[in-house]
């Protein structure tokens, strides 16, 4: 198979400097209720892309949960992958991809953990099945087989019938407080539309447009 073969043009409206907000987050906003205006598939899904102390990149899809003034947030194992390359190097990227809009966005900035009594909050807002697998998983360490996992979850939820399943010590939230942001908008011939906003101060942003 010849990957040329599978090309494809993009027609997305022309993305021009006065057509966006002066705050990222607010343009985040806006795009994100395109993208569910259209039904993109799961617009929240993002790709986190870290990297250990030594520099050695990683990345994998994670759900956006919540943004605000403190940045985007998502949940995780503590002592997965992910949470030991966040505890060498809190420095991380996030990535939208909406293909049916033919649009991206791109986060990166400084990573920190969102307060416990949050995360607890969180934790048991979810499935009581989701809750137990979290409970059961050391996440990204090796397992023997699928059946080992199923029982422990098996015996996890006897353990607690009729009780509150209780969060693990070393699961919780994170918040990525951007830096850089950029606004990637498909254009036809890959003549690309491209936003980056760059943190002037606490409070003021800096938009600049980028060669495709």
């Amino acid at each position: 198979m010849k990957i040329h073969d599978l090309r494809q043009e993009y027609e997305g409206h022309p993305l021009g400097e006065s057509d966006v907000d002066a705050d990222p987050i607010a343009q985040f906003r806006t795009w994100f209720a395109e993208a569910q205006r259209v039904e993109v598939p799961e617009p929240q899904a993002m790709t986190l892309a870290t990297a250990d102390a030594s520099g050695l990149p990683s990345a994998r899809i994670v759900l956006l949960k919540s943004i605000d003034e403190r940045g985007l947030q998502f949940f995780t194992n503590y002592d997965s992958a992910k949470g030991c390359d966040l505890a060498e190097n809190p420095r991380a990227a996030l990535l939208f991809f909406w293909q049916p809009i033919a649009r991206q966005v791109r986060f990166q900035g400084v990573v920190t953990r969102l307060p416990r009594e949050e995360s607890e909050a969180y934790f048991h807002s979810r499935p009581r099945g989701s809750q137990l697998s979290a409970l059961a998983s050391d996440q990204s360490r090796v397992s023997p087989d699928r059946l080992t996992l199923e029982r422990r979850v098996a015996e996890l939820d006897a353990m607690h019938a009729g009780k509150v399943v209780p969060m693990p010590a070393s699961w919780g939230g994170y918040a990525l407080q951007p830096d850089v942001v950029e606004f990637w908008q498909g254009q036809q011939s890959r003549l690309h539309d491209r936003l980056q906003y760059r943190r002037a101060d606490e409070a003021t942003w800096v938009v600049e447009r980028l060669s495709p």
